[in-house]
């Protein structure tokens, strides 16, 4: 999946996701912990909107995403923060390899469905356990699996002065993948350029995602509905997980052994 056509226009089709009540969730979140965090992943952070608000509250960022196109937007953003600029990797989850370690991943605007292939998932959950500290923690949302099949069928539309957008979306149960067939119109002067881009989004159930979590060797993993600091109620689309690498686990897991 790449997002070549969609990266020019992705902030002006995502105007209406509040990112600053998803940063006051996030701080919320990591007061739970009971941890000071400093040091903060924004593991497929696209565009870079949260990483660059974040900082700007006086957090250590880095922002990875496999995307180039992506990377470009949110580096020019991160230019513009005052005092300590994010840095920005190009890599793939279940590739992540940092410098150090951070005291806190995120991972928003279920970028997790984005991995279709479980195994995927799995090493990129335990490359995030490796590169946090003792007692760092990890959040992430998800979209639940009746969200994603309640989309079968439909087609959406999302359009700006200088931007259009076409979405069809198919859901095929044997393979728990949505499929997201975009058509993508960017005005260029008089003239408007066209591209064309398939995503799509894995159907992860809560309890995979809490058996992966674990396996990865993280403990007190907790669900939160979206916004809310209590647990999903029924129907809810998007679901929050937080999980914590255990204190005093001290030794790394090298890249062999995952």
């Amino acid at each position: 999946m790449e997002y070549r056509a969609l990266a020019g226009c992705y902030d002006e089709m995502t105007q209406d996701v509040d990112y600053r009540a998803w940063a006051d969730f996030l701080e919320a979140l990591f007061a739970r912990s009971g941890r000071p965090v400093r040091t903060v992943l924004d593991l497929a952070c696209g565009t870079g909107t949260m990483t660059c608000l974040l900082a700007q509250r006086g957090y250590e960022l880095i922002g990875v995403d496999f995307s180039p196109e992506m990377l470009a937007m949110a580096a020019e953003k991160g230019a513009e923060v005052a005092g300590e600029k994010p840095i920005f990797l190009c890599q793939a989850m279940e590739e992540l390899d940092l410098y150090g370690t951070v005291d806190a991943c995120v991972c928003l605007l279920d970028s997790v469905n984005h991995v279709t292939v479980p195994e995927n998932l799995q090493e990129a959950f335990h490359r995030v356990w490796l590169f946090l500290e003792p007692g760092g923690s990890f959040l992430f949302d998800v979209h639940t699996p009746a969200h994603l099949q309640s989309l079968d069928g439909e087609m959406f539309l999302d359009e700006t002065e200088d931007a259009y957008c076409v979405w069809r979306t198919d859901y095929d149960p044997g393979s728990r993948i949505c499929t997201y067939a975009m058509d993508v119109f960017q005005r260029e002067g008089a003239l408007w350029r066209r591209g064309e881009e398939v995503h799509e989004e894995y159907a992860y159930t809560p309890e995979e995602l809490e058996a992966s979590l674990r396996q990865a060797g993280f403990v007190e993993i907790q669900q939160y509905g979206e916004g809310k600091l209590s647990p999903p109620e029924e129907g809810e689309e998007r679901i929050f997980f937080t999980a914590r690498k255990p204190e005093g686990c001290k030794e790394q897991r090298s890249e062999k052994n995952g």
